[in-house]
């Protein structure tokens, strides 16, 4: 029997061994490795090529909507499922949107996480049955506001330099980390405040942190 090949990306290790020791009592699974960041989590899933990547959203360097994004464009037969303690309706949707297979809470029993893995793997989509329950008694709205629809205009570099800036990266580090130049980051930097009509780092950071692409747990330089 083949067994399904999971990646589990979380920043927390007691996170992940436990998740690790949940999943590796089921036969049919197999956690192939672990990442403790989004953009580890993205070269893992390149490298590895898994059946599931089991993401949490809070991700240092490339958060994990982002990661997602960039893992299903690069590895397409590569499914995603969302583990996270955020249960806004917003973080769902742009999960959704990121192209995510599934959603759940961290609170899940080990056979959620185990069914949703096996659902998604069949083509299904999991999710946990609060965020179900909710969306089907909601009454009908426009989505979630004008923080969303801006950050929708954002390209995927320019959503990760406006992650690295929040995380209180300099240039010279947010370069570093990506593998560009400090003046096409100027660039980007040029480019997220005239889109999002930001003008100070400030103002980014807590755009990031509306935006949920960093927690305000997350500590961070503001300059």
């Amino acid at each position: 029997m083949k067994r399904i090949t999971v990646l589990l990306a979380d920043d927390h290790m007691i996170v992940r061994e436990g998740f690790r020791n949940l999943l590796e009592r089921e036969d049919d699974i197999e956690v192939v490795d672990e990442a403790q960041t989004g953009r580890q989590a993205l070269e893992m899933a390149r490298g590895l090529r898994p059946d599931v990547v089991v993401m949490d959203i809070a991700m240092p360097l490339l958060n994990g909507l982002e990661a997602t994004r960039q893992i299903l464009k690069s590895v397409p037969g590569t499914k995603v499922i969302i583990l996270s303690a955020h249960s806004e309706d917003a973080y769902v949707e742009q999960a959704i949107e990121a192209g995510a297979s599934g959603f759940l809470f961290k609170q899940s029993s080990a056979n959620a996480l185990s069914d949703a893995i096996r659902d998604v793997c069949k083509g299904k989509t999991y999710f946990s049955p609060a965020i179900m329950k909710r969306f089907r008694d909601r009454k009908p709205q426009a989505r979630p506001g004008a923080l969303n629809k801006k950050l929708e205009r954002l390209t995927s570099r320019e959503a990760e330099v406006l992650q690295l800036i929040a995380e209180g990266k300099a240039n010279k580090q947010t370069a570093a980390e990506l593998g560009i130049g400090i003046k096409t980051v100027e660039k980007h930097r040029d480019h997220l405040m005239q889109k999002l009509d930001i003008h100070d780092t400030a103002g980014l950071t807590r755009y990031a942190i509306g935006a949920g692409i960093i927690e305000s747990s997350v500590q961070v330089t503001i300059v």
